[in-house]
């Protein structure tokens, strides 16, 4: 019976990751999945997390399926990281959340749940944008436009087309929109520039979707909050799916969760019922390991301090590597610019490389990175640096 199928073409960026491992040239480097690496190009395991896994396994009791909706100290932690644990938001019970499996998990039972209850609503994203948010969203039903992002002669945000972009999306359609860290391009408005796009989405009447999957990563986790909270006014609705994967490095342990603001408790119960039955007919219920982590850390202060601790050593390590990454292409590529990398922030950037340089990258030199040039910067080490600028410089 499956005779007649055609293999699926490979995904734009694990794809790469396969062809990464086949390959045997020496000093081959790899800079594609966004997975945060040490110096030495390790994804370590966080101290804090090591230490909870330790309390988990001497108290935890039973194996038992979690609800649909998982645990409630779990989401309760994670809407407070998000908002602030005295926000009107996180206190007035108009908000519901569920925990799911990773940040994508959350995006996907999102989008199951728009596309049923607003069946005529399209979706909006940044061009450009995180390549799988398209995938997500087109897979649940959902219409995929575009509104404009980026500027790609400066490397910049282009917030004036992005508010008159905005301003010109039909009254009741959703808008995906990237809490911080900005994917593909590491591009983020300035906290005034998410005041005027928080006005414009509230004049439009536009139901915002706010991926959110490097809260610390950017700034420190109260400013890679600053846009989430200027969408969260007092009459606001909204959606927003965090990830743990990168600021816990709890990558394959698939933790997410997918937060509803609604407009009263009596709304976000129904909403609730909604998600449970989305959920339900999908994977029926989440994982618990990886939550049980997260939600043992931020509920001790000692092991959350910890956590901040580490979190703030990763940001620091990408930004140094960005300002390396910068002065290397200056010497090894004079005449070319590439000071963007320097204020671009999370773990992206967009190099500006055309994707013939970028199979040539590939091909001639084992450098690996999506086609559109985006750049894992936290793939860039101490030992590979050098070379990956004089391979970039090659290629120009």
């Amino acid at each position: 019976m499956f005779q007649q199928l055609q293999a699926a073409p490979p995904d734009a960026i694990l794809g790469l990751n396969e062809a990464f491992s086949r390959d045997t040239t020496d000093g081959k480097i790899n800079l594609t999945t966004g997975v945060y690496k040490d110096a030495g190009g390790t994804t370590p395991v966080l101290e804090c997390v090591k230490e909870a896994e330790r309390r988990l396994v001497e108290t935890e009791a039973s194996k038992g399926y979690l609800g649909i909706d998982g645990m409630k100290e779990f989401s309760d932690a994670a809407r407070g990281l998000l908002f602030g644990a005295d926000h009107e938001i996180t206190t007035s019970g108009r908000t519901t959340t569920i925990q799911a499996p990773g940040g994508t998990g959350a995006l996907r039972v999102a989008a199951e749940f728009l596309a049923t209850a607003f069946p005529e609503a399209k979706i909006w994203c940044s061009r450009p944008t995180w390549p799988n948010h398209p995938g997500i969203f087109s897979a649940a039903g959902l219409e995929v436009a575009e509104y404009d992002y980026y500027d790609a002669a400066t490397g910049t945000l282009d917030a004036q087309a992005l508010f008159d972009s905005l301003a010109e999306i039909p009254a009741g359609d959703i808008v995906c929109l990237h809490a911080c860290c900005h994917n593909p391009t590491g591009v983020d408005p300035t906290p005034e520039q998410w005041q005027e796009v928080s006005r414009v989405i509230a004049d439009r009447g536009l139901l915002p979707l706010v991926d959110f999957a490097y809260q610390g990563f950017g700034n420190g986790l109260e400013s890679d909050a600053a846009g989430l909270r200027a969408l969260a006014g007092p009459d606001c609705r909204l959606l927003v799916a965090s990830s743990f994967s990168k600021n816990f490095g709890l990558y394959r342990e698939r933790v997410g969760a997918l937060s509803v603001v609604t407009g009263d408790p009596d709304t976000a119960a129904v909403v609730l019922s909604r998600l449970k039955q989305t959920i339900r007919a999908n994977y029926s219920n989440p994982p618990s390991h990886g939550a049980a982590i997260v939600t043992t850390i931020l509920g001790d202060d000692g092991l959350r301090a910890g956590w901040e601790t580490e979190l703030e050593t990763m940001r620091a390590r990408i930004n140094d590597t960005r300002q390396a990454l910068a002065d290397g292409l200056a010497e090894a590529a004079a005449g070319h610019d590439f000071s963007s990398i320097i204020r671009q922030r999370g773990m992206f950037s967009f190099s500006g490389l055309s994707p013939e340089q970028v199979d040539r990258l590939k091909n001639e030199f084992g450098v690996y990175m999506v086609r559109n040039g985006r750049i894992n910067v936290a793939g860039v080490t101490p030992d590979n640096v050098g070379r990956l600028c004089e391979s970039i410089a090659a290629v120009l």
